[in-house]
Formats: C-alpha cells, structure tokens, sequence
C-alpha cells in the first residue's frame, strides 16, 4: 500500500483539517470559524438556552459572551447597531440575549453610553426592561448613566403610555416599575405623567391619573362579566389588566375582540378561546380571528417571530398545554390560519429560479432544542425548508445522515416527502421519524456528483458539527463544480449559535447566514440570484 496516497488536498477526511484556518470542532471533525459579527448574530437570533448536542448550555452561553466582549472592545459601534437591528428587526424570536448583550454592553467603559443610548430601542416594553434590569446587575451597580437612562425611558413617554405599561406588564423576574423608578428618580413635568409616578409608587390616585389606571383599579374591584366587559370597551383594557376571573368569562373576550387583541395575545389565547366555545367550525367568531392570524400587515407591524407562529401552531394543533393543564379540540380553520400565518410571517420572497437542492442535516445532534423552545433543530429546518418549497418551484428537499464509512455504502440520504400543502405539524411529524445518524454535511453534494443532478443552489440546514465525511463539504462543492461544469453555490443555514461553519469565507460562492433570522428565505433567494 502507497501510504502517501492518503494525504490529498482535494479530499481530505472531516476528522482531518482541510486548510489552515479551520478548527476542531464538538464533535470531533474540522470546520471553518466564524468572525465575531457572524457570531453576534448567531447569538442573538438563536440564544443558548438548551445549549447543543455537544455543548452544555453554561459553556455556549461563556463562549458567546466573550464574543460580545471582545466587540465592545474592538468595535462597540458595530455591537450595539447590531444589537438594535436584531432587536427591532424582528429577526430573533426571544428578545433576552439581545437584552442581556445590550445589558453587558452598558458596564463595558467601550460600550457603556451607546447601549445606554439604546435602551428605548432594545427594550420597548415594561417586560423588557425588567429583563435589562436584571441581566444589568449582574455585570455593574445602580451608577449615575444607568441611572439616567433608566429614567429617560419613562419620561420620554406621554403619561398614557407609562400608564399602558404599568397596568400592562406589572412585574417581572422579580422587578417592577416601583422597583425601578425608585432607582432612577425621573422628574416628570407634565401632572399627568407626575401623578402616573405616583400612583407606580404610593399607590395614590391623584386628579391626572390617565384613564388606563382609572380602568384598571376599576377592573380589580368589580366582580361579574358584564361589568368586566364595559369596562374593556369603555378603557380598551388588555387581557394583562383583569383579574384572574375576568378570564374565565366568554362576555370579556367577547370585549377583547371587540376593541382588538394583539396579535401575540391572539396567538397565545387561542386555546383559551377555543375552550370558551368562541372558534367553532362553523360560526362564532372563527373567520373574524382567522382573518387576524393571516393579515400580513398586522404580523408584519407586531414583529411576530415565525417560529412562535410554528410553536403556537404546534401547540394549538395538538389540542394539550405543554404542562398538559389544558385540553381543546382545535379547529380546522384555526389551525389552518396558523398554517398559513407561518409563511405570512416571513413577508413576501421572490424565487430565484435556480435550481435548489435542500438538504435538511436529520443527524443525532440535529435533535437539540432551539432557542429554548419546544422545537429541534431538525425541526425547524424543516419548518424553514417548507418556506423555500413554497417559494422555489424547482426545489426539491433531502434529509442527510451518516451511519460511518463510505457514503455509497452507509449514508442515509432520503428525499423528505413534505410540502407546503400539508398541515406544519404533520411535515414535522415526518422528519422527526427519520434515522438519527453521525454528520457527514458534504453528502448533498456527493449525492448529487453520483445521481448526476442538475444543481445551481445548495442549501444545507446543519449545526455545523460535521465529522463522518471522508471529504470535506467544502471540498465537495469544488468536486461538485468540477463534475458537472456548473458554477453551483452553497448557502450555510447555521442552526446553533456554535463558532463552526462548512462555508469557506473565501469563496464568494458560498454564504453562511443564520438560521430563523426572519430574512433568511429571501437571503437565500437573492444570493442564489447572484444580488
């Protein structure tokens, strides 16, 4: 035997490094690094939360903050810019890691005044404030700066608007607005917005409290539906403003309707409503809320998230609470709103018109959560490769695992039978059945080399812990456009917040982007465009 035959840089195995710049990752194979601005992102629409197949949550979580410090350092404009894009863009579906960033910004000397300037922009709720309070005190005290813009963040708004947020999201994590504004002391000048303060603190209702507070302490005295109900219409009281008993009654969500419940609490209420008797197949108010859930507008203007769109549809179709205190019969039309509320969500994407090969990484360290949700890895590529189905016409989806060996003979690489006209939860259904295997990401284009495919867009969805390849995926692009005279491009969907991708950062065919970042389809598309 040549035992020089064995070294190749054309074919190199993945436990084997393939170029300079690549790094051992997880799982024991070698793939390229990301740069810190990539991993800020990744961090930021992904979290850590459940950590990955190989990494425990704590240690993601160290490894990610140090990507934010060392931002802060050496570019702490382009930490905080990113930080309000992630957060205002409606990119990510938890807004925690981009509090907490923001939160560790604003204690690094480099950092501090521009995360502190941001604040209104990050944290546009009582509820996330709460949050950046709490994630703030773990890095630095109650100084004069973070004093300041806590209390700019009150007095910037009208005494309607504190009120709103007050009655609204009361408390959190152990803080409330009593707690803060005692910290930071904000002078109002206006008497509304002064009386507003006072009634937070004391309790005390003064002549100017708005009419938001008037409804509400009227709402905790009252005690029967009806007077619940007028009292919804007359102050356009939230669900978050009654009391407990309030919610058990038909005639207020009747109310809540009425004056327009956001779209959120739709979503999150629909087992409550449907319960009450209100979504019926046939009447009651079903095509009103199937109308909400599917008006791309009001999606598009509550930055409703995909993903809580696929994890309420999930919910809502299986007809139990997670904590199984809670059981429905869902309607047809309901779930079938939800359905098409997960594409809506996404906005419109144009198709490339390229012909695209998804490739959905079904191995065994596909199966961690994501985002700290009810929902794999696996599941939501799946979820993501539905939209590009419903956009690409020339689209087709595989499945991808490796049982070890060569390819031909041990890869598990089997077309995915999902489309957009099934139900999401039964297209989610089918992935989840698929054999676990070991990563081996170059066998979409291997498998297209063998099958003599006509490929212009690779799109693989992975965690990027490849390992079980006798070629690296990278290599098998170049093998790829070697065989078949195609100039074909790889689009990496990264679906763990890790350092590692297959991408090569040099070739400008290839692209690396995160997973449910909500522009992900239409990156996809204009990248295989060439845009």
């Amino acid at each position: 035997m040549d035992v020089l035959r064995a070294f190749n840089l054309r074919r190199t195995a993945q436990t084997d490094r393939a170029d300079a710049r690549q790094r051992r990752n997880a799982a024991g194979g070698y793939a390229f690094t990301l740069d810190d601005a990539a991993r800020l992102r990744r961090f930021l629409v992904l979290g850590v939360d459940g950590g990955t197949y190989y990494t425990a949550p704590q240690a993601l979580a160290k490894d990610n903050v140090a990507v934010v410090a060392r931002m802060a350092e050496t570019d702490p404009e382009g930490l905080v810019r990113t930080i309000v894009e992630a957060s205002t863009g409606g990119v990510a579906p938890n807004q925690r890691p981009a509090l907490f960033a923001l939160a560790y910004a604003a204690a690094l000397p480099q950092s501090s005044q521009l995360a502190l300037a941001a604040l209104p922009q990050v944290a546009r709720t009582g509820t996330h404030l709460f949050w950046f309070a709490e994630y703030v005190e773990q890095f630095r005290g109650w100084g004069r700066g973070l004093r300041r813009a806590v209390a700019d963040w009150y007095v910037a708004k009208d005494a309607d608007a504190v009120a709103y947020q007050a009655v609204k999201y009361r408390q959190r994590d152990g803080w409330s607005h009593r707690d803060l504004l005692r910290l930071a002391h904000p002078v109002a000048d206006a008497p509304e917005l002064a009386d507003t303060f006072a009634w937070i603190v004391q309790g005390a209702l003064g002549d100017h409290v708005p009419a938001y507070v008037e409804g509400y302490v009227k709402a905790q005295d009252a005690s029967d539906a009806g007077t619940w109900a007028a009292l919804v219409r007359d102050y356009r009281l939230t669900w978050e403003m009654l009391p407990d008993a309030a919610l058990t009654e038909r005639a207020v969500w009747d109310a809540l309707l009425d004056v327009g419940l956001p779209q959120t609490a739709l979503m999150r209420q629909l087992p409550r409503l449907t319960r009450l008797g209100m979504l019926p197949d046939v009447g009651g108010r079903t095509d009103e809320v199937v109308g909400r859930l599917t008006d791309a507008t009001r999606l598009r203007k509550a930055r409703v998230h995909p993903v809580n769109v696929l994890v309420a549809q999930r919910t809502y179709a299986r007809g139990q609470s997670a904590r199984g205190d809670g059981v429905w019969t869902p309607s047809r039309k309901v779930t079938d709103a939800l359905d098409a509320a997960f594409y809506a969500a996404f906005g419109a994407v144009e198709p490339s018109g390229t012909r695209t090969l998804l490739a959905l990484d079904v191995s065994g360290s596909m199966t961690a959560p994501i985002s700290g949700l009810p929902l794999s890895a696996r599941e939501a590529s799946a979820a993501l490769a539905l939209v590009q189905l419903a956009t690409e016409p020339s689209a087709t989806a595989v499945g991808f695992a490796s049982t070890g060996g060569s390819w031909s003979r041990s890869a598990v690489l089997t077309p995915l039978r999902i489309s957009p006209r099934q139900r999401l939860d039964d297209a989610l259904r089918v992935v989840d059945q698929m054999p676990f295997g070991g990563t081996d990401c170059a066998l979409p284009m291997v498998h297209a080399i063998e099958r003599e495919l006509e490929v212009d867009t690779f799109v693989v969805y992975t965690d990027n812990e490849t390992w079980a390849g006798r070629v690296h995926p990278h290599q098998a692009l170049v093998d790829y456009r070697r065989h078949s005279g195609i100039d074909a491009k790889l689009v990496v969907v990264g679906m763990t917040a890790t350092r590692f991708s297959i991408a090569d950062p040099t070739d400008a065919g290839m692209l690396d982007v995160v997973g449910f970042d909500a522009a992900v389809p239409t990156l996809i598309t204009e990248f295989a465009r060439g845009l």
